[in-house]
């Protein structure tokens, strides 16, 4: 499994350079609240006012943010949305069940000691002790990566709440100090703070001294209105009323008692298929044969095949 995504997100919009505040807190990638709305949107994310606004003072304070809400109403995409926004690298952690320090944080070559010990049988084993715990010899993961970094770095902590209650443990010395301390190495401070997003789906409750040292956001599915700007927004050419029409079927479904609702990323595919299918109204027959595209269990299918009334 693939625990680290580091990349470049690509150029911002003009004026987006990021410089960290005097006091080294903050990334410096906003400079108000309404440049934090314009600028997500000018990348494709249409922020409220409450988001942006949030967002503005998680980089304005260094504070990192966590994003809390149901699956698919994008909180991933948000992250993925500021990195593109400052032109900085993005940087994942994917949580699940299990993963540890060695996956999340760091991790000695082994192998590669090894070798470098039987090279050096014939040298003092101070001078091979000392080279073995060297950089060359560490295998960074994602959060000790984002701390390192001397460019501008967005770290995504996705899906916390699947990790192990222990891992909370490493991540508030993260997340307190932006350090990590190796025992062979010393304590490695971040010289430039990652503008920082956690994600949870509420799958388990997070403690409360996470959530302490974090600003907090609740992800929603959006209203019909805010949708409708999304949809037409992602998807240019859509024909406005088949919009409308979509939005509504697609809210009338999340009313339902469905296992998964569907996300705002399954409501932007729904209007890519039916352009691709040439459809101009979303009459019965064209949502009962693609609505593969939006639900993805045979018995939500049923029930919404049963359910669904267009209007």
């Amino acid at each position: 499994m693939t625990d680290e995504i580091a990349e470049y997100a690509g150029n911002g919009p003009a004026g987006g350079d990021a410089t960290s505040r005097p006091d080294g807190t903050g990334t410096g990638f906003f400079t108000s609240v309404d440049d934090v709305a314009a600028r997500l949107a000018d990348v494709g994310y249409l922020a409220s006012t409450a988001v942006a606004t949030t967002v503005f003072l998680a980089d304005r304070l260094g504070k990192p943010l966590l994003v809390e809400g149901p699956a698919g109403v994008g909180k991933t995409e948000l992250a993925k949305a500021v990195a593109r926004v400052g032109a900085a690298r993005l940087v994942r952690l994917q949580c699940y069940e299990g993963i540890d320090e060695s996956r999340a944080l760091y991790e000695w070559n082994h192998a590669k000691q090894l070798l470098r010990i039987t090279a050096g049988r014939d040298e003092a084993w101070d001078d091979t002790r000392t080279d073995i715990f060297s950089d060359e010899f560490l295998l960074t993961r994602p959060l000790l990566t984002a701390i390192r970094g001397d460019e501008p770095t967005v770290l995504l902590i996705d899906e916390t709440d699947k990790a192990d209650v222990e891992v909370e443990g490493l991540l508030l010395e993260v997340l307190s100090d932006f350090q990590v301390t190796v025992p062979e190495l010393g304590t490695i401070t971040a010289t430039r703070r990652p503008f920082t997003v956690l994600t949870s789906n509420a799958t388990r409750e997070l403690s409360e001294a996470l959530r302490r040292r974090c600003l907090f956001l609740h992800l929603d599915f959006p209203d019909a209105e805010l949708e409708r700007r999304i949809v037409t927004l992602r998807v240019p050419g859509l024909d406005a009323a088949l919009a409308d029409s979509l939005v509504r079927v697609v809210g009338a479904l999340r009313e339902m008692e469905l296992r998964k609702a569907p996300s705002v990323a399954e409501t932007i595919d729904w209007a890519r298929t039916l352009l691709a299918l040439g459809a101009d109204t979303l009459d019965e027959n064209v949502v009962r044969d693609s609505l593969g595209v939006i639900l993805k269990h045979q018995d939500d299918i049923e029930k919404a095949a049963r359910k669904l009334t267009l209007v």
